[in-house]
């Protein structure tokens, strides 16, 4: 079926490992797909051009010729300019002062804006998921790391930086466990796959016992959402005491940003919660209200994210939409 004539805009997701690029209408419904890989150490001009070519693909497999989208969003891992269209500095990305917006607005001949990969995803929740129809939203994922977004009165809260939002790097534990940005007690340090991994490594080092090193084999890295979901159906003590842990944390940086905030939802979303919601949910609602004043609490729902890995996709997608409508 051709889907000339009908509105679309391009939503990117912009990661160390893949790009992901969907032609999305503006109900939020993906038409067409493309995937590529992003080679993180090449060269930034190869990677602006591996964008380019997953956008341009993406169009091909929607039938739609470049002139018939509407704008371009791209959520990419920052520091980064969100008015500029350019990525300052990333970790995990060989791009350095990269002009992401302005080289693909060149190349592709439309629109192009970019934002915050977390701010992006936090977006598509408000926008189509779990908050759709809230003002006030916050969002906080679970990964590899920690990152998290602010929605205020339905715009994206960027602050005086324009990198607002690293909730990831909250203290919530005075000069606690050293984090991987080089600072302690972040939430990161305590909730973050990898600080998981690192204190199961060193438990494991004294002779503690899990079901968790048989499933990875030994690989770390192998260390994936399902493991942990295996490893608690078998009432593996390591992997419980983690989940909780995590989750702990996370509630009671929940309920700090309730008490600053006051937010209508905080949505949780990462592989983890995705896998386990029953799990963690409610040990994050628990420390949430125990750590916020009542009426904080009583204001605001505490809820798993609803788009799982579309949620970049169609969260750029949705910064598409707004930002082509604001001129």
């Amino acid at each position: 079926m051709s889907n000339a004539g009908k509105e679309v805009v391009l939503g990117v997701d912009l990661g160390g490992t893949k790009i992901l690029a969907a032609v999305v209408d503006r109900e939020g419904n993906i038409i067409a797909r493309n995937k590529k890989k992003t080679k993180a150490q090449r060269e930034s001009g190869e990677i602006l051009e591996r964008i380019e070519t997953c956008c341009r693909e993406a169009a091909d497999a929607a039938g739609l010729p470049l002139n018939e989208i509407t704008a371009v969003g791209i959520g990419s891992p920052g520091p980064l300019d969100p008015i500029q269209g350019v990525v300052l500095e990333t970790p995990n990305l060989n791009l350095s002062n990269a002009p992401i917006a302005p080289f693909l607005n060149e190349k592709l001949g439309v629109p192009v804006f970019l934002d915050n990969d977390v701010n992006v995803g936090t977006f598509g929740e408000f926008t189509y998921g779990a908050g759709k129809g809230k003002k006030h939203l916050i969002g906080i994922f679970l990964g590899t790391g920690v990152g998290g977004g602010v929605i205020l009165d339905g715009k994206p809260f960027h602050g005086a930086s324009l990198n607002a939002g690293e909730l990831g790097h909250m203290k919530i534990m005075a000069y606690g466990a050293k984090c991987g940005c080089g600072q302690r007690g972040c939430l990161e340090a305590y909730a973050s796959k990898t600080a998981m991994i690192a204190r199961i490594q060193k438990r494991v080092s004294k002779g503690k016992i899990s079901l968790l090193t048989e499933i990875t084999g030994g690989d770390w890295t192998k260390l994936t959402s399902s493991a942990f979901v295996k490893a608690l159906e078998a009432n593996d003590k390591i992997a419980s005491r983690e989940i909780q842990r995590a989750a702990k944390f996370t509630g009671v940086a929940v309920g700090a940003l309730l008490n600053i905030l006051s937010p209508e939802m905080v949505v949780i979303g990462g592989g983890l919660v995705e896998a386990m919601p029953d799990e963690i949910m409610p040990i994050i609602r628990r420390h949430a209200e125990m750590n916020c004043f009542p009426i904080m609490y009583q204001k605001a729902e505490i809820v798993p994210a609803a788009l799982g890995d579309d949620a970049g996709v169609l969260g750029a997608a949705a910064i598409a939409w707004k930002r082509s409508a604001e001129g």
